[in-house]
């Protein structure tokens, strides 16, 4: 098995590739050991000293570090996720599901052609791009002119988030949709 590595803008990410399906359906942002029961593959993972996070993708994992250097953490990584995979361990637990519907969103039944537009753009633009540097983002809400977006997995955290949500996401929702007046992570 041959584990593929690429940097994501987040200094304290890596996106660790593994040339295979990692979640079917959705994705699983896990931010602490308690979460990862959930999946047999993020307990592997949590287990390697330094990890404080873990987002498993379509077809990649991304795993977020506290400390440590990349060069001594990354070996013992990707022994994690070679392990999983050559076990035949499933992914999630069992009963678990991915995150594919987020609950709680909100927003005023009149905007939901607008809410319409955004989630098609979200969908279509947005999130294959944000997925090719190890992250997702969702809607959350809108209101008055601001779009309410959550961040996941490299997008978590990360110093250039805000220059992504402002100046990426932002410009390109206004393009589409003037009453749109900006874009806030939650």
């Amino acid at each position: 098995m041959f584990i593929q590595t690429e940097a994501t803008p987040n200094p304290a990410t890596l996106k660790f590739l593994p040339g295979r399906a990692v979640m079917q359906d959705g994705t699983l942002d896990l931010r602490d050991v308690d979460e990862a029961g959930r999946s047999p593959l993020a307990q592997r993972l949590f287990g390697v000293t330094g990890v404080t996070g873990v987002f498993l993708g379509s077809d990649f994992i991304t795993v977020t570090k506290s400390d440590g250097e990349w060069p001594h953490l990354k070996p013992a990584i990707l022994g994690a996720i070679m392990e999983h995979f050559m076990s035949g361990a499933p992914v999630l637990a069992a009963g678990e599901a991915a995150d594919v519907i987020e609950e709680g969103e909100f927003f005023d039944p009149a905007d939901a052609g607008t809410v319409e537009t955004i989630k098609d753009l979200l969908e279509t633009r947005i999130r294959p791009a944000v997925a090719g540097d190890g992250g997702d983002i969702t809607f959350r809400g809108y209101r008055d002119g601001t779009v309410y977006l959550a961040m996941k997995g490299s997008c978590s955290g990360c110093p250039s988030s805000t220059a992504t949500l402002k100046h990426g996401i932002q410009n390109l929702l206004r393009h589409f949709l003037p009453d749109v007046r900006e874009v806030e992570a939650i």
